[in-house]
């Protein structure tokens, strides 16, 4: 069995969650928005990250979400669900019922809110996490992003956890913002690394990387696709100029970035609904 499953090169979006009047989850627009970013050029999505506020949406509410974008037709294959809660039984529980529905892997966050884990402590709670799921089938990606979790994966335990399990821990997300930390993490061989933001994404494309997972590909997909191509057909001059644009356009949006994009995606599509969000978020101003 091949480690991980082998994506196009290209954008992979951390989609939104849109929420009902009354805040319970829309199954009918994600499962919407989900096939709208894979034709605007999106190779694949992760439900349930940090932009789809995962941390305010339930354990049976997320699976019954995941059901939905499966049984609508998303290959699984393209799916990277986020599982990753501070507990190992909520997660190994998230997480079987990803690879149950044929997901090409999960997105682990550290054993976040626990003060300044030690090395082996994160290693133990991950290999814990594995042990509970037991299927060979599972294909974990990390997730990165200490400025938030307030938690991270250290370079050095990143690659005990490659090495001592090369066919299920099979790639990073680095959210960090650091460059030198991703370049570090591409010299881990074996392990597929994505930066966590379109900023990075010809460096990531040019260390050999698959890509990028960018916040903005729910409301900025057709640019930032556009940077990939001109990539991948060898004209770097265009790809670097077309960036430059996809950033100019995102200093646009706003922040908290999470309430602007669902604003932005309630004109675009003329639907006030998209603009709920759950606290502590508050809805963006029209």
């Amino acid at each position: 069995m091949s480690a991980f499953p082998t994506f196009s090169r290209g954008l992979t979006a951390p989609i939104l969650t849109p929420f009902e009047d009354d805040g319970s989850v829309s199954h009918g627009r994600y499962l919407e928005h989900a096939l709208r970013l894979l034709e605007e050029g999106c190779v694949a999505l992760v439900p349930f990250g940090t932009t789809g506020e995962a941390l305010s949406v339930g354990i049976d509410e997320r699976m019954a979400a995941l059901d939905v974008l499966v049984n609508g037709g998303i290959d699984p294959v393209l799916l990277l669900p986020g599982t990753g809660l501070s507990n190992v039984p909520d997660t190994v529980r998230l997480t079987r019922h990803a690879v149950g529905a044929g997901c090409a892997a999960v997105l682990v966050l550290p054993p976040f809110y626990i003060k300044d884990p030690s090395d082996q402590g994160l290693v133990d709670h991950l290999e814990s996490v594995i042990e509970g799921v037991a299927d060979d089938r599972l294909r974990i990606v990390l997730y990165h992003i200490p400025q938030v979790a307030g938690v991270g994966w250290p370079v050095d335990v990143v690659r005990r956890l490659q090495i001592a399990h090369p066919d299920t821990v099979v790639g990073i997300k680095d959210s960090s913002g650091d460059w030198s930390n991703t370049s570090a993490l591409f010299g881990i061989d074996g392990l597929v690394v994505w930066p966590g933001s379109e900023g990075w994404l010809l460096d990531g494309l040019r260390s050999g990387g698959p890509g990028c997972i960018s916040a903005t590909a729910n409301v900025n997909a057709p640019a930032i696709s556009e940077v990939v191509a001109l990539h991948l057909a060898g004209r770097d001059d265009e790809a670097v100029d077309a960036l430059g644009v996809a950033r100019q356009w995102r200093s646009g949006l706003g922040e908290p970035l999470v309430p602007a994009m669902k604003r932005l995606l309630a004109q675009r599509l003329d639907d006030p609904t998209w603009a709920n969000v759950r606290p502590p978020f508050e809805v963006a101003p029209a």
